[in-house]
């Protein structure tokens, strides 16, 4: 029982942080959709009405409910559901070539979303200094910049510490905000016939374009979704589905039926409904609790960021980087240096190329529609193939959540112009790197496949080659059915061989842990060579010499210091026919060699490495 409420607390700081902070911005940017017509009473019905139904379908029924019964091994997130629905069987390579087309697409969509959420919810906290004095308004964009590069700056510390602080901050936030909608909604009870459907689907039957308009800000209300289900495996569904039945939605459902009724005394309160929302005195406590608030949705998001990327560099879909482990208890804590530097440099950007939380809302919901598309098609396919649901289910439900999904992304893809256009080309060029890292890569393999020598082979001639020293040697290969280019080199320049030898290829599995019992497997070739394959899970970080040491128990005893790792660097090169053209070849020459190198990323001993260089033609 401890453990679960300790789950639900650290949830309740982590998962929760975006989607409930929302109610800062998403009510404010659907009543300015909405314009005039609220100044009648039905048409702000219908806009509480379409954000109360927007948080019960797409975040309750869809992702809470549905979505996150997609676990891959307990954990969830784009990737992981795309590996998840890549396993199903009867599927041809077209429908899976398209599956991880959507799981890059996805991922791409997601960076670009974690450089929106900061901005958009420090600036939005922010600005609640000048609804009170318009004298402090030049502050905002100061303050803000300050924040968030102060933020970026501590994630090399870990948030460890100041994670155990985030769940008791934002159980204040939550029943601040519920409270505060409560005490609104006592002076205009009214306000709760929005609670049924027909008036969100009234504003549609004789207002239809604004009601198709203001969707593009209502979807507002329910970023953050997708974290619920990528945070999966870090807290287990029972404490996320606890959280948000028991506090986070109740607590969001207050409160814009709170914003709601400020509405309907004073439709000129749009703009500041939520701040209004608070009594004169405690309108800065306010302000500095929703900052607050929205540092942590920031941590979070960033967090996710990392967490995504260590997945795709596990994965092949991005270069090597360094990962740093920030917490010896919690596998989920991890710092990504160039990740973290990106997104900086992209947050600052954007607030001071959009300056307003109004001007961000334009561009802030067509990356997380995009995102929530493709997890509804891609869940669709799991329900139908590994859960086995009947098609005469399967096709009416996730048909009529592709619909809304498609409704809400069909609504914000009319401000591109306004906006929209900046997480469309964030994803695209993250987008064009990872199929370039892909295409490259495999490109790479192909040729070095070409000109490899088979083991086979090589070990039939062992014999005739040059004298055995003691030790023992360990070549990092791609292939375990060839020579690595690695142990050619040392033959050819040092004239000699180990009289062990390992050829080691780390095999990423397609889930995201592997179990201990495992990790290892050692094959005996004759002659002093050994294959010795390396596997983990897209959520674990590979580290060689440990898991060499536990090939004690296949038979292999390895002594650390009379162990060298022989590394292979190779340079690029153009071929006589490239395998890429101009540009792609240029941006994967500049990719490679900002990767992190094996040694480092393999976590090989520094002392113990040896590095030969060659020259690949692709």
């Amino acid at each position: 029982m401890k453990r679960k409420t300790a789950l639900t607390l650290a949830a309740l700081g982590v998962v929760f942080g975006d989607i409930g902070t929302s109610p800062l911005y998403a009510f404010r940017a659907t009543a300015q959709a909405a314009g005039h017509h609220l100044a009648i009473q039905s048409a702000v019905f219908g806009v509480v009405s379409l954000i109360v139904w927007s948080l019960i379908i797409v975040v309750t029924l869809k992702y809470v409910v549905l979505i996150m019964r997609a676990d891959n091994d307990g954990e969830g997130g784009i990737l992981a559901l795309a590996s998840l629905a890549h396993r199903a069987s009867k599927f041809g390579r077209r429908t899976k070539l398209a599956i991880g087309t959507a799981a890059i697409f996805g991922l791409a969509l997601f960076i670009g979303d974690g450089i929106l959420t900061p901005a958009i919810s420090v600036l939005s906290a922010v600005e609640g200094l000048s609804v009170e004095s318009k004298q402090l308004e030049p502050l905002v964009l100061p303050l803000v910049l300050i924040i968030l590069v102060g933020l970026f700056v501590i994630q090399s510390r870990g948030t460890a510490a100041v994670g155990r602080l985030f769940g008791p901050v934002m159980v204040v936030w939550f029943i601040t905000i519920g409270v505060l909608g409560i005490r609104a909604v006592f002076a205009a009870p009214e306000i709760l016939l929005a609670l049924s459907p027909t008036y969100g689907v009234m504003l549609f039957v004789h207002e239809p374009w604004t009601a198709f308009v203001a969707l593009g800000s209502v979807v507002l209300a329910v970023t953050g979704c997708e974290t619920l289900y990528a945070d999966m495996g870090h807290f287990g569904k029972l404490p996320i589905r606890f959280a948000w039945l028991a506090l986070v939605f109740p607590a969001l459902l207050l409160n814009y039926f709170g914003q709601g009724a400020i509405v309907l005394h004073d439709p000129s309160k749009a703009g500041t409904a939520f701040y209004s929302l608070a009594p004169h005195w405690a309108h800065y406590p306010f302000v500095v609790l929703a900052t607050i608030a929205t540092i942590i949705a920031s941590q979070a998001v960033i967090s996710g960021v990392y967490s995504i990327t260590h997945q795709a560099v596990q994965l092949g879909q991005l270069p090597r980087m360094e990962i740093r482990h920030t917490s010896t208890t919690e596998y989920g804590q991890i710092y990504v240096p160039k990740m973290n530097t990106l997104l900086c440099f992209g947050v600052v950007l954007t607030v001071l190329i959009f300056r307003t939380s109004d001007a961000l809302a334009a561009a802030y919901g067509i990356a997380v529609t995009g995102v929530m598309v493709l997890s509804t098609l891609l869940v669709g396919i799991v329900a139908l193939k590994q859960w086995h649901w009947s098609p005469r289910l399967v096709f009416p439900l996730f048909g009529l959540l592709s619909l809304v999904d498609l409704a809400f992304l069909s609504s914000n893809a009319l401000k591109i112009a306004e906006g929209g256009w900046l997480p469309l080309f964030i994803a695209g060029v993250v987008y064009i790197v990872m199929e370039t890292w892909r295409i490259g890569r495999r490109a790479q393999l192909d040729r070095l496949q070409r000109v490899s020598i088979p083991l086979k082979t090589f070990l039939a001639n062992i014999e005739r080659m040059p004298v055995r020293v003691s030790g023992t040697g360990v070549f990092l290969t791609a292939r375990a059915d060839a020579v690595p280019g690695a142990l050619l080199h040392n033959l050819k320049h040092n004239k000699m061989l180990h009289e062990r030898v390992l050829i080691v290829q780390a095999v990423v599995e397609n889930k995201p842990f592997v179990a201990p019992q495992r990790r290892v497997r050692v094959e005996k070739l004759g002659k002093g060579f050994f294959s010795v394959y390396i596997h983990h899970g897209f959520c674990e970080s590979p580290d060689l010499p440990r898991a060499l040491a536990e090939a004690r128990a296949y038979g292999l005893a390895i002594d650390p210091d009379s162990t060298t790792y022989f590394v292979g660097r190779e340079t690029l090169v153009p071929a006589d026919n490239p395998a890429l053209s101009r540009w792609r070849m240029w941006l994967y020459t500049l990719l490679a060699s900002n990767a992190l190198s094996p040694a480092q990323y393999f976590r090989l001993t520094p002392n113990r490495v040896v590095e030969l260089g060659a020259q690949v033609a692709i």
